[in-house]
């Protein structure tokens, strides 16, 4: 899942979780604001009955307190809007049949559903009256009693509910979107860096990344740019290594060419003059004892030592190109296989393009990997077809590919992961390049592709 939005995931789990608690919070606020209702107005009851109380007893000081209990005229227009709608208030010690002064209820609120008028008296309890003297000087003066109207109340929670919760959504959706817009676009350099680290993977290592404003994201640039150029300081001084070692190797392999071919083929050619010697010595003396057909072995023993030396010598002495020139031991390369047999499978040799001007260490490692991957393809498949593609690709990726493909089968996976000496040599000498090797399965076989950069 996608840094992005996990993170817009999580922002949107906060924004409920705050939603949700805000919701709790206006439901008990609201639920509880009746209850304030119902104080205030048992409060401004008592201070409107009180100045009456008190006016009427100035005025009719010749009548006894208790003649006016209750406090006369006191269910008034003037005290109905003293009175919170959803309350009832009434006159302690109240006269036979009085009924509570009440507030407007009809129409108060929203309807709410059934669960929330069930849930929320469970958990939030139920609303209690509220009692006040209409005068603390005068405890004979009666009390104020206002009750709130349960349904009225739960009807007013719930519209104050409804309007918090739309202003809360509204703000929810605003904060989820500018803050998810918010957070791709501070991870929208995120890309840039993993196009990079791509790059490098492909062996671009000097891969310039853009300046981030962003703290973290400048130092993790910072990182993937040194980490890029200590790359290519190691595949430089990797390949400069391994050219040395290739250098070191021809001269080792050029040695001991010489040494083959002044010890090992001088003795061969004096045992095959030794057992010519002997075969014309046992033949003049008219002798069957064996002793020429004995000579005569060893003959064809050491013919065919000396012709396994001169191929051994073919590979080891100093590459054609240096001699030839790429084109022409291409060419001589091919013609000596087939030459070696006319069983052998058909050898087809495709040269494309200008390969006059291809020498050095391009035009040696691309011999070497066309007679190592022809090499294989004799001796270890049976393969009835042999192409030998080599082409060079002009314009600005100035670059020499060799493909050669059989028909022998194969497992190309189990061949990539060979670690013979062969395959083994091509890889170091096309990384030394600068190019890039590749073993793919073919149509009936397996096809090794290598590119080499001429400006390497």
């Amino acid at each position: 899942m996608r840094l992005v939005l996990q993170l817009v995931a999580r922002l949107l789990l906060i924004v409920a979780l705050c939603l949700g608690a805000a919701t709790v919070w206006a439901t008990f606020d609201a639920y509880r604001s009746v209850d304030r209702a119902t104080a205030a107005s048992a409060q401004r009851v008592a201070q409107a009955l009180q100045a009456l109380y008190w006016h009427e007893l100035l005025l009719r000081s010749s009548r006894a307190r208790e003649h006016l209990l209750p406090v006369p005229e006191w269910r008034t227009l003037e005290t109905m809007k003293l009175i919170s709608p959803g309350v009832c208030v009434e006159f302690q010690p109240a006269t036979a049949f009085e009924k509570p002064l009440c507030g407007q209820s009809e129409g108060l609120g929203k309807t709410p559903p059934r669960w929330f008028a069930a849930i929320v008296p469970t958990f939030l309890g139920s609303h209690a009256e509220v009692v006040r003297p209409v005068s603390p000087r005068a405890a004979a003066a009666g009390t104020v009693v206002a009750t709130p109207d349960a349904a009225a109340a739960i009807s007013l929670a719930w519209e104050y509910i409804l309007n918090v919760i739309d202003v809360a959504l509204l703000m929810a959706a605003a904060i989820a979107l500018l803050a998810s817009l918010a957070i791709a676009h501070a991870l929208a350099p995120a890309r840039a860096i993993v196009t990079a680290l791509q790059r490098m993977a492909c062996g671009q290592y000097r891969t310039k990344l853009p300046r981030f404003r962003s703290m973290e994201l400048a130092m993790i640039g910072g990182a993937v740019g040194e980490l890029g150029g200590r790359l290519e300081e190691a595949t430089e001084q990797r390949a400069a290594l391994t050219r040395r070692l290739i250098e070191i190797r021809d001269d080792e392999r050029r040695a001991l060419a010489r040494e083959l071919h002044d010890e090992f083929g001088q003795n061969l050619s004096a045992i095959l003059a030794f057992a010519n010697t002997i075969e014309t010595a046992s033949a003049k003396q008219n002798k069957d004892n064996g002793i020429a057909q004995d000579a005569r072995m060893i003959s064809q023993a050491t013919h065919h030592l000396m012709a396994s030396l001169r191929d051994a010598l073919k590979r080891l002495r100093n590459p054609l190109p240096e001699e030839l020139g790429l084109e022409a031991s291409l060419v001589n390369l091919v013609d000596s296989w087939r030459s070696h047999s006319t069983a052998r499978p058909t050898i087809q040799l495709d040269l494309r393009g200008d390969l006059t001007d291809i020498s050095g260490p391009a035009a040696t490692t691309a011999y070497r990997v066309a007679q190592e991957c022809l090499t294989n393809a004799l001796r270890h498949s049976a393969a009835r077809e042999i192409s030998l593609r080599v082409e060079r690709r002009a314009g600005e990726d100035d670059a020499l590919l060799i493909r050669v493909e059989d028909d022998g089968g194969g497992d190309a996976a189990r061949v990539a992961q060979s670690a013979g000496f062969g395959l083994t040599g091509i890889r170091e000498r096309v990384a030394a390049a600068g190019g890039s090797l590749s073993i793919l399965p073919a149509t009936r076989g397996l096809s090794v592709a290598a590119t080499i950069p001429l400006a390497a």
